[in-house]
């Protein structure tokens, strides 16, 4: 018996379950803020298409912006982002920052060349201004897209995809995620495409984390799995605890 199998079976017979819990978690958290709406981040991918699904089944498609931010971004990610609004009824503005991101590196270069990690993140961080830069204006909330197993071994920029106002995944490894998306009528495209945070091209996941999502999310959902990969895991946690607890203060 497979238990991770298992696992998902069963959590695929509760999906509407989870959908509602989450559903009721976004109305509760904007309703106590006495924000009127929600931004999302839409990179194209899957966990920011399913937290703006959730959010618009929540709040209603007037209360909701998703903002898909280019910067020098692959096609693929603008046309995903494209389908996604039009499948479920998304408000989507498009933001470039490739100026900006121009603008800065230059202006940074002088000093210091970046590497293409340290301008990937600079890349985040821009995209987490931008919401808020929305949201302060507008009053409302910056939903995070983050799922359990980014957040388990650190892969989130910190300052950037890292921070937002509150989180409907967190709980939900890649594959819950997965499962969600197709209850949520997300297009297959984005569910099917290799999970990417668009931080230079061809960069994904699995290839920067060193371990695939399924060898992650066994681990996270059953404690099983490839000891090598196991190690990973863990070293990845240990390393990233400071992304997941507040700044020491003295």
């Amino acid at each position: 018996m497979d238990r991770f199998q298992v696992y998902l079976e069963a959590f695929a017979e509760r999906v509407e379950e989870e959908i509602e819990k989450r559903v009721t978690f976004i109305r509760r958290i904007v309703q106590d803020s006495g924000a009127g709406g929600v931004v999302v981040g839409i990179s194209g991918g899957i966990d920011s298409a399913v937290s703006a699904a959730l959010c618009v089944r929540a709040l209603g498609k007037e209360n909701v912006i998703g903002i898909w931010m280019p910067v020098y971004s692959q096609p693929v990610h603008a046309d995903d982002a494209q389908s996604l609004a039009k499948k479920i009824g998304l408000n989507l503005w498009t933001i470039d920052l490739g100026t900006v991101f121009d603008q800065m590196m230059a202006a940074i270069a002088s000093y210091l060349p970046l590497t293409d990690r340290s301008r990937g993140n600079t890349k985040a961080r821009l995209r987490m201004a931008t919401l808020y830069a929305v949201a302060n204006e507008k009053g409302w909330l910056v939903a995070d897209t983050s799922n359990r197993s980014e957040l388990y071994v650190g892969y989130v920029t910190k300052g950037g995809d890292s921070v937002a106002d509150f989180n409907p995944l967190a709980s939900l490894t890649k594959h819950e995620v997965r499962l969600l998306a197709a209850a949520l009528g997300v297009p297959d495209a984005i569910i099917q495409k290799p999970p990417s945070a668009d931080l230079w091209a061809g960069q994904t996941d699995e290839q920067e984390m060193g371990v695939t999502y399924e060898q992650l999310d066994r681990y996270l959902i059953t404690g099983e799995g490839d000891s090598v990969a196991i190690e990973r895991i863990e070293d990845m946690h240990r390393r990233s605890a400071h992304k997941r607890q507040p700044m020491p203060m003295c």
